[in-house]
């Protein structure tokens, strides 16, 4: 396991997040690009989601623990609160940082690759795409719950070394079986604004995702209290560990 310092996380975290939104938005527009049947587009951009979050988790882990969600980071602060391996303040701010300009990167680069620019000067558009329906935010808050509960569940009980598999298992999973296609990370809810296609979400309907994914973050991170008790265990903090 690797000890590096902030900078290295925090560098860590932006491409990981850049390269996690640019593999959503860009095998989203591939996709679209090669099927018009929806159902065989959410396939392709489903198994590409979670087949390149594993990999990130698993390049990235050692380095930062491969948050690339805030979610996850304030999950991970919360959970090791007053502890010896906990985060601080200053880490977890410049974590939600590199995570929230990493999404807006890897937007940007994902439209610019499908020469999407309507400009030399920007290479996004805002997304059309309204969510705001209230069962789509329960779906989303379902999403996020599901997946803080699993991180936080495998860390405690000391498999956070399955996370490349589990969480993106859990995710691929999620974009089937909830309303909202399981976004589960305001990072990539930011990112995702920056690109009309179906895997968008415009920038009125974005408020509403973040609030709910804030609140699925607080019910996972509870019902892992209830189910692994207060604290993790001894083993190292830095473990593999994030979403989309």
């Amino acid at each position: 396991m690797l000890n590096p310092d902030l900078s290295r996380r925090t560098v860590a975290e932006f491409v990981g997040t850049g390269a996690l939104v640019a593999v959503i938005i860009g095998s989203g527009l591939q996709a679209t690009g090669l099927s018009p049947d929806v159902g065989v587009r959410l396939l392709a951009n489903s198994l590409a989601s979670a087949i390149g979050l594993g990999l990130l988790i698993a390049l990235f882990g050692p380095v930062s623990g491969a948050h690339l969600n805030p979610v996850v980071t304030l999950s991970a602060w919360w959970s090791r609160r007053g502890g010896t391996t906990a985060l601080t303040a200053r880490e977890v701010a410049s974590y939600i940082a590199a995570q929230l300009a990493g999404a807006v990167a890897g937007a940007l680069l994902a439209e610019a690759m499908y020469g999407r620019s309507p400009s030399l000067l920007w290479a996004g558009s805002w997304s059309t795409q309204v969510r705001s329906a209230g069962h789509l935010l329960l779906g989303e808050t379902v999403a996020t719950a599901g997946l803080v509960l699993l991180v936080l569940g495998l860390d405690r009980i000391g498999r956070a070394r399955l996370a490349p598999v589990a969480v993106s298992a859990y995710i691929a999973a999620a974009i089937w079986f909830t309303s909202s296609g399981s976004f589960a990370n305001p990072a990539a809810t930011v990112g995702r604004v920056l690109t009309d296609s179906f895997t968008g979400i415009a920038p009125a309907s974005a408020p509403g995702f973040i609030a709910a994914q804030l609140l699925g973050g607080g019910l996972g991170a509870a019902l892992a209290v209830v189910l692994y008790g207060r604290r993790p265990g001894p083993h190292p903090p830095a473990a593999p560990s994030t979403n989309l």
